[in-house]
Parts: structure tokens; C-alpha cells; sequence
């Protein structure tokens, strides 16, 4: 890479979607991209690697040495693209159409290439307040390596105060989001023939009764009044769902096994641990009376990912400064979750704005509007006045 060389948005995002940073494998390449890019214009980086080496969530401080930065918030990882049908490159940003394709150009490698390229801005041009980047990993497989490049933050650089977190969302600005829980759950029954029926264990019925369980809760939940905070949303309550299930071994044995995961979207307002230790108090109650015909059956969970609410802030510094850039007084809410609720459980003002669609999000031809994209550059335009002033 040629020193302090400035690269366009545009040919940031070309660099970022060429590294295949699916969840399952190393992100390093690309952030050692990034540090590299980065150096070149003066700008020191910091990373957090995981404990297993192959991934790292990288951030950097630009402008006075002092708090309250504005803090851009993205991923790096990408979801995987084995047996979608692309009809170009899935590593490779091809424009056709007014269409920027190419695995994670919506979601959310446009924000990023955005985010870089103003952090070099700011960097060239001066700010007067100071501007921060944090690129993190595995947001795709439960938003689990936020948390701690967060707190890897603490400290090394000075502690931020408005994080805007770059998932698409059609340049709008969105200040509230579900939180997020799930398990893995493994059902271990007791295998005799099915004509001994009692004198052994179906992890499957027993599994099938954990998500009757879920379905019960489901219907007391939407039984229940609806609070402010629920009814902005999508639908207005929490739930809870089981999308994958497997197990057994012939129709005429009790089955050994059963595997699924359960998760819940909590709206914020309610306590997502208590919805969850619901769920662990009846899969107590059912490990122990599977104990009870065999002592070898049992309920086995791993939770895999808890993601805290955004809750709307009354009077917070993210949301109103993203109405000042985008000029937009309305705000929206959505119901899958984000990384924003870990910035704000962390104690900063957190909101949501990044180019492009969700609905274009992990699809096969994922793509990102050049309009949104555009639109995503006037934004830090708008910011780099601002940090400027």
C-alpha cells in the first residue's frame, strides 16, 4: 500500500467485501488491512483479539486526546453465502443498475467503508471534537464480540459519548430495538422399543413439551397489556421461537436425542432475564422428572448469545445528533437487535443510522443502493462539519 494514499468510499468498500469474513473464519486480513490503511495517514489503532487468535474487533481516536467523541459503530463479519445462488462474485462489488452487489455490502460493510473514510477525513482535515471507529466480529452470530471491544476501549482510548451504529436502515434514524436471548437446547432421552413406551424416554416428546412451554408463553405474553414502549413495535410484544429441530433414530424407538434452539425477542421495558429464567425453571422442573423413569435422561442448555434492548432515550445526545445530520425529525424502532444496546448498556448514547435496507440483508445479490450509499457520504460530510465547528 502506497503511503498516505486516500482512498474514496468507494474504493474502501471494493477492499472490505473482497476479505470473506463469514463469522466461522478469521477476520484478521481485514483488519490488518485496516490498521495498515489507517497508518498511512497517521492514525494509531488498537486491537482486541478473541482468546482463540483468529479474530479481532479493531479501534482508533482521531482529533483532541479528549471524551465525548462521536463513536462509528460496525461489523466486519459477514453471514455465509454457501448455497445461495449469486449471479456475480459474492467477493467482488459489482454495480449494475444503480446496485452496489457484493456479500455484506448492505450489511454492513458500506457503513464501514463510510466510517473509514471519514475517520481519514477528520484525521487530514482536523477536527475540533474528536471522532472514534470500532469495527467488531461476530455480531452475525449473536452480537458477541462487542461487549468486550468495548471494554477493551476503556481506557486505552478516551471514553466516547454518542456511538452511532451503522446497520442499515435507509439512512433513518432508529433509537429502539428488541433485545435478544437464545439456547441451545439438547434433550437426552432413554432408548427402549416404543411398545415399552414407559419404561423409557423420548427426548423428542419431552423436547415437544418444552416448546408447547413456548408456545403457552407465547399466548400469555400476547395476552397481557400492551406497555408504551411495546407498542411502537412490530409486532407489540415479546416471543419467543424454535425455527430448527432434530433427533431420533427410527419410528419405533423412543428417541435418544433431541436437539433444537429457542430464542426470545424482549422488548425493552420487560426483563429479558426473566423471561429467560422462566425457561430455565421449566426445563428444571422437566430434567427432573425425566430423572425420575431414568436418571441417565436430562436437559442439557447453552445459552449462545444475550443482546440488551436499545431503549429510547429521553433527550439522548445519538439520537439528536443523527436528526441533525439527517435532517429528519422522525424516529422508528425495529425488532431484531443490534450492537447498540451493548454501546448504551455501556454507558454510552447509542442510536441507529446506516445506508441501505435490511430486507437486502443476507440474501443471495445482496446489494446496497449507490443512492444510500451517496446518501451515507453526505451524512459524514454533515458530521465532519460538525466535529469541525
Amino acid at each position: 500500500m502506497n503511503a498516505a494514499v486516500v482512498l474514496s468510499p468507494r474504493q474502501i468498500l471494493d477492499r472490505l467485501v473482497s476479505f470473506p469474513t463469514v463469522s466461522r473464519d478469521t477476520n484478521l486480513p481485514l483488519v490488518e488491512w485496516v490498521e495498515e490503511y489507517l497508518a498511512t495517514h497517521g492514525i494509531a489503532t488498537h486491537r482486541y483479539t478473541d482468546a482463540g487468535g483468529i479474530k479481532a474487533a479493531v479501534f482508533a481516536h482521531v482529533g483532541p486526546w479528549e471524551e465525548g467523541a462521536v463513536v462509528l459503530s460496525g461489523h466486519t463479519d459477514v453471514v455465509p453465502v454457501d448455497g445461495q445462488h449469486w449471479t456475480s462474485d459474492p467477493w467482488t462489488v459489482v454495480e449494475r443498475d444503480g446496485r452496489l452487489y457484493g456479500r455484506g455490502t448492505c450489511d454492513m460493510k458500506g457503513f464501514d467503508a463510510l466510517a473509514l473514510w471519514a475517520l481519514v477525513e477528520a484525521q487530514r482535515r482536523g477536527v475540533r471534537r474528536p471522532l472514534q471507529i470500532a469495527l467488531s466480529f461476530d455480531e452475525e452470530v449473536g452480537c458477541t464480540g462487542a461487549p468486550p471491544m468495548i471494554a477493551a476501549m476503556q481506557g486505552v482510548v478516551p471514553k466516547g459519548a454518542a456511538a452511532i451504529i451503522g446497520e442499515p436502515s435507509n439512512m433513518k434514524v432508529i433509537n429502539g430495538h428488541k433485545g435478544g436471548t437464545g439456547f441451545f437446547v439438547h434433550v437426552k432421552g432413554y432408548e427402549v422399543h416404543s411398545s415399552l413406551l414407559p419404561y423409557g424416554v423420548s427426548a423428542i416428546m419431552e423436547g415437544a413439551r418444552l416448546i408447547q412451554w413456548a408456545n403457552d408463553r407465547n399466548a400469555w405474553i400476547q395476552a397481557q397489556p400492551r406497555g408504551a414502549q411495546a407498542l411502537a413495535f412490530d409486532p407489540p410484544f415479546t416471543t419467543l421461537h424454535v425455527g430448527m429441530i432434530n433427533g431420533g433414530t427410527a419410528h419405533n424407538i423412543t428417541a435418544a436425542d433431541c436437539r433444537f434452539a429457542l430464542e426470545m425477542r424482549v422488548v425493552p421495558g420487560e426483563d429479558l432475564e426473566a423471561h429467560a429464567a422462566a425457561f430455565v425453571a421449566e426445563v428444571a422442573r422437566l430434567d427432573a422428572a425425566m430423572k425420575a423413569v431414568r436418571p441417565e435422561a436430562g436437559v442439557h442448555l447453552d445459552r449462545f448469545f444475550g443482546v440488551p434492548a436499545l431503549v429510547p432515550e429521553t433527550g439522548g445526545a445519538a439520537e439528536a445528533l443523527v436528526r441533525r445530520l439527517t435532517g429528519g425529525n422522525a424516529v422508528g424502532v425495529v425488532s431484531y437487535g443490534t450492537e447498540a444496546g451493548q454501546f448504551q448498556e455501556a454507558g454510552y448514547s447509542a442510536a441507529i443510522c446506516g445506508p441501505g435496507d435490511i430486507a437486502q440483508a443476507h440474501q443471495a445479490d445482496e446489494w446496497l443502493a449507490v443512492s444510500e450509499f451517496e446518501a451515507g457520504q453526505r451524512f459524514m460530510e454533515r458530521l465532519l462539519e460538525e466535529l469541525a465547528r
